[in-house]
């Protein structure tokens, strides 16, 4: 389910490579590490809801990245790098790639470890499993879910792996870049993984004190491994990001809960919410990824939860665009919540804020994550610059 030669891999590896690929140059990324300051005071605006105008976290592809191209690939999933390629290597091609770009309004340089959603199930027991353009987690054995008991696994190999990548990337760029948590996924998902199919959905029913019970487990869990990659991390990073590229000087995650499209709001209150809300009560800053129109019936429920601080709104495949659902967004901004927005969700681009400026009364509240060329540079620093953004 990986490669054989993880097998070997023992916990010694979890060091700062030697060589530095290039560390010891002039790092190129347009980003210098005093442009930090500005981005955690408007971050911090922001996330108190004290922004009079929208955050727009912007690269633009384009820039000569001024070095050689490293000779592995760039892979989306870093999950598909062999365990022969070092962490080292993989964060000297991240390094290339983000210096191709130029970061403007409240852009910054990040990246990720990108091992699957859910990858805290191949830390506790599950197969990582590497497909086309994807990877996922295939638990060895199906038990019964009272014979399942869910406990901290320290060294795993997977765990081994992203721990290097952190260290290795601490070591390069000094806190010049935020590298973002992997996705360690919701507790419902994580046990999603153990009890697959239609298994969980009958264990709402027929086993919902034992459903209670993992879930706790491994919302527990889930800390422990999120203290450990901090760790890891060392105390260089600049702050807290994710796969949804939203930034935070204080912890913070993007909550998210796949499952939850296959329940009712009955069943999302009783199985669900109370383990995000106590994700949110330890966490500073905390989003929802609220997954396609299955999701829109907990988004009441959603938006009564005090500590919940925003919603990010994934329409998905095949429905409109982000810019044909004012009423999601206008419930979002009146229950006092802020607004995550990408311009891929719709064919306006960056554009996207003024429509949802003209449909909610306000771009206040809303951060736009997106990117375009140099070539357009111009052109996107005029929209920015409308909604007081210079």
């Amino acid at each position: 389910m990986y490669p054989a030669a993880w097998d070997a891999m023992d916990a010694s590896r979890a060091v700062v490579p030697t060589t530095d690929c290039g560390a010891e140059r002039l790092m190129p990324i347009d980003f210098a590490p005093e442009r930090w300051t500005a981005i955690r005071d408007t971050y911090r605006a922001w996330w108190a809801g004290e922004l009079d105008r929208p955050v727009f976290q912007c690269s633009l592809h384009g820039r000569d990245p001024g070095r050689p191209e490293p000779d592995i690939p760039s892979y989306g999933f870093t999950s598909f790098y062999d365990a022969s390629v070092s962490a080292d290597h993989i964060v000297d091609r991240w390094d290339y790639n983000l210096s191709h770009m130029k970061y403007i309004a409240d852009g910054f340089p990040t990246v990720r470890p990108v091992f699957g959603p859910g990858v805290m199930a191949a830390f506790i027991g599950a197969d990582l499993v590497n497909g086309e353009g994807t990877a996922w987690f295939v638990p060895r054995e199906i038990q019964d879910i009272a014979e399942i008991e869910f406990e901290y696994v320290a060294g795993s190999v997977w765990q081994r792996r992203i721990e290097d990548i952190l260290r290795a990337a601490a070591h390069r760029w000094q806190g010049q870049v935020c590298v973002g948590l992997t996705d360690l996924a919701a507790a419902a998902d994580v046990l999603s993984t153990f009890r697959p199919s239609e298994a969980l959905l009958l264990d709402l029913y027929d086993h919902p004190e034992d459903v209670k019970r993992l879930t706790w487990a491994i919302h527990d869990l889930w800390w422990g491994y999120f203290a450990d990659l901090k760790r890891a991390e060392g105390d260089t990073s600049p702050g807290y990001t994710d796969w949804a590229l939203i930034y935070s000087e204080a912890p913070y995650s993007m909550l998210q809960c796949d499952f939850s499209y296959m329940i009712g709001p009955a069943m999302f209150d009783e199985f669900v919410k109370p383990e995000l809300e106590a994700m949110c009560k330890r966490l500073t800053n905390t989003f929802y990824h609220l997954d396609g129109p299955g999701q829109l019936p907990h988004l009441d429920s959603l938006l009564d939860m005090d500590d919940l601080d925003g919603i990010q709104w994934i329409p998905g495949a095949g429905q409109p665009g982000a810019d044909k659902w004012p009423d999601v967004y206008r419930r979002v901004r009146a229950a006092g919540k802020l607004v995550q927005v990408y311009t891929s969700q719709s064919d306006r681009g960056w554009e996207i804020i003024d429509v949802l400026a003209d449909q909610m009364g306000s771009a206040e509240g809303i951060v736009v994550i997106g990117g375009g060329s140099l070539d357009d540079e111009d052109r996107i620093r005029r929209i920015f610059e409308r909604h007081g953004c210079a």
